[in-house]
C-alpha cells in the first residue's frame, strides 16, 4: 500500500497485521481521490478516517494537503500500526487519533468537510453511521451497495471488484 500523490507520494506505509482490517486497493483509493477532485478536492479540508486501520484514506488527504485528519479506530493493532505511519510520514502535527468506537466518536467530534467511512465488512453500521456523521461529503466503502437515508444526496457510486464506493453529500 502506498500514498498516490502529494507530499508523501510513492511512500510506503504499512498495513495493522491480521484479519481486522481490510486495506483498499491502491487503484480504488485514486479513483475515489479522483472524484474527491472532481468535486473539489481536499486542500485545507477537515477529514474524519472513521475505522482508520492504518490510516489509507487520512493519510492520502494529508498528502495531498488536507488541513487536519481526526482518526478514529479502536483496535489496538492498528492504533499502532497508525501511528507509525504518522510518524514515518511527518504527518502527527496535523492528526488526531482517537481511541474510540466509531459509533460514539461521530457525536461528539464535530464537523468535517470530507468523511471517509470503512468499517470492517462484517459490522452492519450504515444506518448509524448516515444518522450520526456530520459532514459535508461521505466516502464509503463497502462489500454490499450502501443504501442512503434522506439526510444523504449520491454524488457518485462506483464498483472495484467486491468493494462498493458511494460519495454523497449532506442535505
Amino acid at each position: 500500500m502506498r500514498i498516490i500523490a502529494g507530499t508523501a507520494r510513492g511512500r510506503i506505509i504499512k498495513a495493522p497485521d491480521g484479519q481486522g482490517t481490510r486495506p483498499i486497493t491502491d487503484r480504488a483509493k485514486e479513483a475515489i481521490f479522483n472524484m474527491l477532485v472532481s468535486l473539489g478536492g481536499v486542500d485545507d479540508a477537515i477529514v474524519f478516517d472513521l475505522y482508520a486501520g492504518s490510516g489509507s484514506f487520512g493519510l492520502e488527504s494529508l498528502s495531498r494537503g488536507a488541513a487536519h485528519v481526526t482518526f478514529v479506530e479502536s483496535d489496538r493493532h492498528a492504533l499502532r500500526t497508525l501511528e507509525a505511519n504518522l510518524t514515518t510520514l511527518g504527518f502527527k502535527g496535523r492528526a488526531t487519533i482517537l481511541s474510540v468506537p466509531v459509533e460514539r466518536a461521530i457525536h461528539t467530534i464535530g464537523h468535517a468537510d470530507i468523511a471517509f467511512c470503512d468499517p470492517p465488512y462484517r459490522l452492519d453500521v450504515w444506518p448509524t453511521l448516515l444518522a450520526g456523521v456530520d459532514a459535508d461529503l461521505l466516502v464509503g466503502h463497502a462489500e454490499r451497495p450502501i443504501e442512503l437515508t434522506d439526510r444523504w444526496v449520491e454524488e457518485r457510486r462506483r464498483k472495484y471488484g467486491r468493494a462498493k464506493i458511494v460519495i454523497a453529500s449532506l442535505l
